[in-house]
């Protein structure tokens, strides 16, 4: 008995770490999920579904943030808010040229689409 006891307790202890790893996992952009981080993007909104509009200086502020890892950044354009929010992802993949961004990940692939 206190065998199986012990065998449950540490298949219980296996199970919790395991959970624990799936919790503490880090995604693209770290412990914060991209539609997360989209949320950090509504100042690019206007910028994002209109090639022609102004890429204002808080949305450049945030794309620089969100940006250093070219994996999140592509994760948050491509996001369900961010679909949701009506970004266009080709336009949204020019906001980093477009906020003069020298150290932008050019020919990044994001999906379908390629960083200018």
């Amino acid at each position: 008995m206190a065998a199986a006891m012990k065998l449950i307790s540490v298949m219980g202890l296996i199970v919790l770490i395991s959970l624990g790893k799936v919790v503490d996992a880090a995604g693209e952009c770290g412990k914060s999920s991209p539609d997360n981080e989209a949320m950090k993007l509504a100042p690019c909104a206007e910028a994002a579904q209109d090639e022609n509009a102004p890429v204002s200086a808080s949305c450049c502020a945030q794309v620089r943030k969100i940006g250093q890892s070219p994996k999140c950044l592509c994760a948050v354009m491509l996001s369900n808010t961010a679909k949701a929010s009506g970004i266009k992802p080709e336009i949204a993949v020019t906001i980093p040229k477009r906020c003069n961004i020298a150290n932008r990940p050019v020919g990044y692939k994001c999906g379908a689409y390629t960083l200018p």
